[in-house]
């Protein structure tokens, strides 16, 4: 809770600069927000004539700096508003007078308060401290390399606020360029407990008062003594934000179980044409052996592919779980409005026309009914949804029906066609395939509450183009990861940003890199592309846990060996430093030309005894803790073969009580294909021709095994 008393000084001033129709605090009034705050910052008067500058840095008695203080010149080096190091009276006034000229020319319009004396604080390490106000995920703190170059560098990293004393001292592990904080070539490292206060303190500020848009502490100079701001800049929000419609995860659960486990569905705009959406909705149904009621709702058909039509939902007796929805965008607000009197909880909206095609009046007048009349919609502008462990194929797309543990979501029509059909030719079965489409009401953080308590989904793979409320996906999602993997595609990568931000802070919040470290901080696995987000979601439930962090490399060939090791440090991985004794122990089993160490390199002319050796010493040493396979064919030891005996002895394993991960790659000719499969349906993964896609995977499990907690947790770098 925030303590009251500094809480009145705040909301005077705050409210004050508002009545003033200003949104921008000048220096001496970010003073009064530090001090509340107990943000370290340097001492400083406010001069409003030369004779009290000089009098202001006699009293302080040594260096100062002088800055324009000026309500409408946010950034004072640009006006030639700022000199440094000023000593002596002279020097004082002439400054002084210079630092007024200046900001005459830059702005001849501009109200000039004074110039701002203030402490020279001591050389050390310059770095950004500041806020924003993400559109996506509310106020979010941001912490990186400062300066002048801050925004060439852009070595920056966020989290949302407010923040705990661990995650600010996380942010400072999260640079790129995190090793000059600890100190290099001789020179000390910076407190970095008091940069992490800094950064903590921020986000506090930003959390208790929701009109700040932007807050930069730039350059905050921090030494190993300690850290200060020698610049704050503020500025307020123009207007409050809309508030969205939230509803309790009660009410969540409530709703989604009865559209993920309906009893009973009505389909409006079934009809008895082949080609028309609402025949091949209600067909998928038939075929796909829902074992509920199935209700064709259509004024012009008394029956429908052999079940009775009904002009209006209105009509059907009985409780109904689901509308699906297969008319033209026109006609789905009226027939909502039965939806509504039926106290349907569920309305599935397969037609497109509403915000995407430039009918936002549309969306919107179906939004309002949902609220209104307490109805969950999916949709518009989606394929449908699958669930499949309930035999429900609601779509007007291809029917899907093996069921597994992998629910998988998308925001567009074709990405879903393309986890279907990655789904079919892997047979990776699901538990649930769902379109999202405009999201007008039900979006991913309504699924993930869902998927993180159904006993059937084991992993959620989402893809999406935007988040309508970031917060409460993070909320979802950290409440889901510590029981299951949560693998999101987020599309639009190359998102220009904040082109008008009035702070560096501001400038540096492109969408992605706000996107990025937020869904990391949630413990969410970002896949790359379309191909990765659907193998890790494939490949994570078959993985075992790991234990710990040595991972050991196994190779018939020395070339897969340097590409896998590769693959082990670029994907976060450690590999294991070989003690001598287990040196000695896989010595025993490969000849004089291989090589022990880490790869592990047999050769490629051994026998299958060798691998089997190998492996079985791999598995067995508990020091080791995951395992990654290359192997290369040859007659000696087929492709075949290789995968039967590894499946073998991984299963031995497994029946003893030790699961550890193992993945392999298979270089060989199209043998191999064949034996990627056997072992991906016995547990191990495989993959042919490709030494990256399998140390991939055991890294995003190795992500998801720390953010769950089960390896240390905390934020991946």
């Amino acid at each position: 809770m925030p303590d009251e008393e500094r809480l009145i000084p705040v909301r005077a001033l705050l409210d004050a600069v508002r009545a003033g129709g200003r949104t921008a605090l000048t220096a001496p009034e970010g003073k009064v927000l530090a001090d509340a705050y107990g943000i370290a910052v340097p001492g400083e008067e406010l001069a409003r004539d030369v004779d009290e500058a000089v009098a202001f840095a006699e009293r302080f008695g040594r260096p100062v700096v002088m800055k324009i203080v000026s309500p409408g010149i946010l950034h004072k080096t640009d006006a030639g508003g700022v000199v440094v190091g000023v000593r002596g009276a002279a020097d004082v006034r002439a400054a002084f007078h210079s630092i007024i000229e200046n900001a005459h020319v830059y702005d001849p319009k501009a109200r000039i308060e004074g110039v701002q004396i203030q402490e020279l604080v001591p050389e050390g390490q310059e770095v950004i401290v500041g806020a924003v106000t993400d559109p996506t995920f509310g106020k979010v703190v941001a912490f990186g390399l400062g300066g002048v170059l801050v925004e060439v560098l852009k070595d920056v990293t966020f989290r949302l606020a407010p923040v705990d004393d661990a995650e600010a001292l996380s942010m400072l592990d999260s640079i790129r360029s995190a090793a000059i904080l600890r100190g290099v070539r001789g020179r000390a490292g910076v407190d970095r407990r008091a940069v992490a206060e800094q950064i903590r303190r921020v986000s506090e500020l930003v959390a208790d008062f929701p009109e700040i848009a932007e807050v930069d502490l730039n350059p905050v100079i921090a030494t190993a003594e300690g850290a200060v701001a020698a610049d704050i800049r503020v500025i307020l929000a123009e207007q409050a934000p809309t508030e969205r419609r939230t509803h309790t995860r009660q009410e969540i659960l409530t709703s989604m179980r009865r559209l993920m486990r309906p009893s009973s569905i009505a389909v409006i705009g079934a009809s008895n044409e082949p080609g028309k959406i609402g025949n091949s909705v209600l067909r998928n149904l038939i075929d796909g052996g829902f074992p509920g009621e199935i209700h064709p709702v259509n004024p012009k058909a008394d029956d429908i592919l052999g079940r009775k039509a009904y002009p209006s939902v209105t009509d059907i007796p009985g409780e109904v779980d689901v509308a699906v929805f297969a008319v033209p965008a026109p006609s789905v607000a009226p027939l909502l409005e039965e939806v509504g009197r039926k106290n349907i909880p569920n309305a599935v909206l397969i037609p497109s026309g509403f915000a995407e095609s430039g009918e936002p009046e549309l969306q919107d007048e179906i939004v309002a009914i949902g609220e209104r009349l307490g109805i969950r919609l999916l949709g518009p502008n989606i394929y449908g949804y699958y669930s499949t462990w309930h035999n429900v194929c609601a779509t007007f797309c291809t029917p899907y029906d093996v069921k597994g543990g992998v629910a998988l979501t998308s925001q567009s029509g074709g990405i879903g066609m393309a986890v279907l059909g990655f789904a079919r030719t892997t047979k990776t079965g699901v538990s649930a395939i769902v379109g999202l489409g405009n999201k007008a009401d039900l979006d991913e953080d309504d699924l993930l509450t869902w998927f993180g308590e159904d006993p059937h989904t084991q992993c959620i793979a989402m893809h999406l183009e935007d988040l309508k409320d970031g917060r409460a996906f993070v909320e979802a999602a950290r409440a889901t990861v510590p029981k299951k993997p949560v693998v999101v595609l987020k599309a639009g990568r190359t998102a220009a940003g904040a082109k008008a931000a009035g702070s560096h802070t501001g400038a540096l919040a492109g969408d992605d890199a706000v996107y990025d470290d937020i869904l990391r901080q949630a413990g969410v696995i970002r896949a790359p592309g379309l191909n990765e987000m659907l193998e890790y979601a494939r490949a994570l439930p078959v993985l075992p846990t790991p234990q710990g962090d040595n991972v050991v490399i196994i190779t018939g060939a020395g070339g897969s060996g340097v590409l896998l090791s590769d693959a082990v440090t670029d994907n976060g991985l450690a590999l294991m430093k070989i003690p001598p004794d287990l040196d000695a122990s896989f010595r025993e089993f490969i000849p004089p030309f291989g090589a022990a160490g880490n790869p592990v390199d047999i050769t490629g002319g051994e026998p299958p005894s060798t691998y089997e050796a190998t492996i079985r010493l791999g598995l067995e040493d508990p020091r080791i803790h995951a395992l990654v396979l290359g192997y290369w064919h040859t007659i000696v030891t087929p492709p075949l073969v290789f995968a039967e005996l590894t499946a073998r002895v991984v299963a031995e394993f497994r029946e003893r009580g030790i699961e550890k991960p193992v993945v392999a790659s298979l270089a060989g000719d199209v043998e191999v294909e064949e034996a990627c499969q056997y072992l991906y349906e016995r547990g191990v993964v495989a993959y042919p021709y490709t030494t990256e896609k399998p140390v991939a995977v055991l890294g995003a499990k190795y992500r998801w095994a720390r953010a769950a907690g089960l390896l240390g947790g905390g934020f991946m770098t």
